[in-house]
């Protein structure tokens, strides 16, 4: 007779169904796991027989199969034990056949019959984007990291995913996050200092230089580029804002509200922001009037807008309407917007 079992194989954050057969058939006595077992789960049966033995049971000496199913799935890690040692159990009638019905067991045991927690189950474990899932992630001095890094996150910004292929196995990760980067206009810092005259050759060119170092497709996918002046010490004794960081935050949560309410209101499920909106829904609510339509023709040109950074502009110009409360974008919204991606278009002019 074969026990059953019911445990889980991790695949990134998806938990697949594994079940645990165990036969205890005459033979000489042998004790094998199959099933694609790693080291880990091939251990356990000197666990399992340990753990048994501390509880006052004795394995029969009789042949032990343990079939992990599916047989092309990898299993790793050492939750495997707690389910084997239960379906041994199960199988020599020390518990009843269907106790173990309805239920998902997962645990290592340790030779003395306890169980211990199991460390961690995500045994290809996510990296920095994914951990930024529904957050912020923010990289300084973007230029100095590897360019193969900076270009690894051009899939997951478009897609809100980080997919990781192995020999085996694909490995989908959520990676839905905010980039904020930050770096200097060039290696020194400063290239836009009055009077400065850098060794390496014309400011310009320098500065050209480091920021070309961030390739074209991802600055595609950036949608507010801002320059930052450096601050004086005349600036610090300057006077507050008058809007503070709790205005501005009351003014987003309306801007917010309203795309939900727009959204919902067409029936979109999972669409709650304009950064959501795709394809002819986003062009759809995010139409300029016709002064701005036709600014947005005309910087297309003269920008080189790719189709990417086109709906990106049409993007942060239904946001930027949202936020002063208009039911259209003006044209005024489209030319801000565009001002946004002035600083991608210098550099590429640059270089």
């Amino acid at each position: 007779m074969v026990q059953r079992v019911t445990t889980v194989a991790f695949e990134g954050i998806e938990a697949r169904a594994v079940d645990v057969q165990v036969q205890v058939a005459p033979g000489l006595p042998a004790f094998n796991i199959v099933g694609l077992p790693d080291k880990a789960v091939s251990e356990a049966k000197e666990r399992v027989r340990a753990a048994l033995v501390a509880s006052g049971l004795a394995l029969p000496a009789r042949r032990i199969t343990v079939n992990l199913a599916p047989a092309d799935l990898p299993k790793e890690g050492s939750h495997y034990d707690l389910p084997i040692a239960l379906g041994l159990m199960a199988a020599i009638g020390a518990v009843p056949h269907d106790a173990l019905s309805g239920f998902t067991v997962l645990g290592e045991l340790g030779l003395d019959g306890s169980i211990a927690a199991v460390a961690g189950v995500l045994r290809a474990r996510p990296g920095e984007v994914s951990l930024a899932h529904n957050g912020v992630l923010f990289l300084d001095e973007l230029p100095e990291f590897e360019p193969r890094v900076l270009d690894a996150l051009r899939q997951p910004l478009e897609t809100a995913e980080v997919v990781i292929a192995r020999a085996n196995h694909r490995v989908t990760y959520p990676a839905r996050f905010m980039l904020v980067a930050a770096m200097n206009p060039c290696r020194c810092g400063r290239a836009n200092d009055p009077g400065f005259a850098c060794r390496r050759g014309p400011n310009a060119r320098c500065s050209a230089d480091y920021q070309t170092r961030i390739s074209g497709p991802l600055l595609d996918r950036i949608d507010l580029t801002i320059e930052v002046p450096a601050v004086t010490a005349s600036d610090l004794i300057l006077p507050p804002p008058t809007e503070g960081s709790r205005e501005v935050a009351a003014r987003v949560a309306r801007a917010r509200a309203l795309a939900e309410e727009r959204y919902a209101a067409l029936g979109l499920v999972g669409v709650r922001t304009n950064a959501a909106a795709q394809g002819p829904v986003l062009e759809e609510i995010a139409r300029p009037e016709a002064n701005g339509l036709s600014l947005l023709r005309d910087a297309a040109d003269a920008m080189r807008l790719s189709a990417r950074g086109y709906h990106r502009v049409l993007r942060v110009a239904r946001t930027l309407a949202d936020l002063d409360g208009a039911e259209k974008v003006g044209r005024v919204h489209v030319a801000e917007a565009l001002s946004y991606r002035a600083f991608v278009d210098e550099i590429r002019r640059a270089a």
